[in-house]
């Protein structure tokens, strides 16, 4: 993902690629040295880091980057709500805004908008999210924003709670998945696919399923871009990327 949203910072004609971060990496991208400390982005007056990494290393970027006033657009997933909690925080003195989505492809965005429009009319739903056999936390990130949205919107219509689960007798440790805002999620990680996504909802007489497909992370790279050239407009932290569409 580092080395795709180099490419695309540096194709963009309204920005400037200063710098490069990445502990386990050597070399130059587009002509920049890339560095093995985050320090590289005050060296090089970064006005907006973006950070692809993981969870843990994510959090002491964070905080360094709202220390330093440099913006960040962030798709690190397996955050918790403490960890949302804290950047708000770190990101509230007004010095550096922070953009976190759990997924910057726009279709997944307009999924999740689908999914939480159909939710306030079907008592009943579940999350199948596939993704590559390399991906460290389940369930994704996508998933989990999804059931939360999908929560969030039978809540505010006074839907009430979701059908209860009928199941009284499970065969195999977690054939249910996990739960998520009253949602049964099932995580699907194997080799040969990249990330995928299905919500199912159903109602007496009739399912909608609504799918969204990615095959490579160029498809991240229009949101990226969006965030990264919003993010200075947007104070403290802003949690999707749907908040940053018309």
């Amino acid at each position: 993902m580092g080395a795709t949203v180099c490419d695309a910072v540096a194709g963009d004609p309204d920005l400037e690629l200063v710098a490069a971060v990445d502990p386990k990496a050597t070399g130059e991208v587009h002509g920049i040295t890339i560095s093995p400390s985050i320090e590289a982005l005050f060296d090089a007056d970064a006005q907006v880091a973006v950070d692809f990494t993981e969870a843990v290393a994510a959090r002491e970027n964070l905080r360094w980057l709202s220390e330093q006033g440099i913006h960040a657009v962030v798709g690190t997933t397996g955050m918790t709500q403490e960890d949302f909690d804290e950047i708000a925080d770190w990101f509230g003195d007004g010095r550096a805004n922070c953009v976190l989505a759990p997924n910057f492809a726009i279709g997944a965005v307009l999924m999740m908008k689908f999914a939480a429009e159909a939710a306030r009319w079907f008592e009943t739903a579940e999350i199948i999210e596939l993704h590559h056999d390399q991906k460290i936390d389940a369930p994704s990130g996508t998933a989990m924003r999804t059931a939360q949205l999908m929560a969030e919107a039978r809540q505010a219509d006074g839907a009430g709670e979701w059908a209860a689960d009928p199941t009284t007798k499970v065969v195999a440790d977690g054939a249910r998945g996990g739960v998520a805002g009253g949602i049964h999620v099932h995580a699907v990680r194997m080799r040969g696919m990249f990330a995928h996504q299905e919500v199912i909802l159903g109602t007496t007489g009739q399912t909608l399923i609504l799918r969204h497909d990615t095959f490579g992370r160029d498809c991240y790279m229009p949101g990226v871009l969006l965030a990264v050239k919003q993010v200075a407009n947007r104070p403290g932290l802003t949690v999707g990327l749907e908040k940053l569409l018309d």
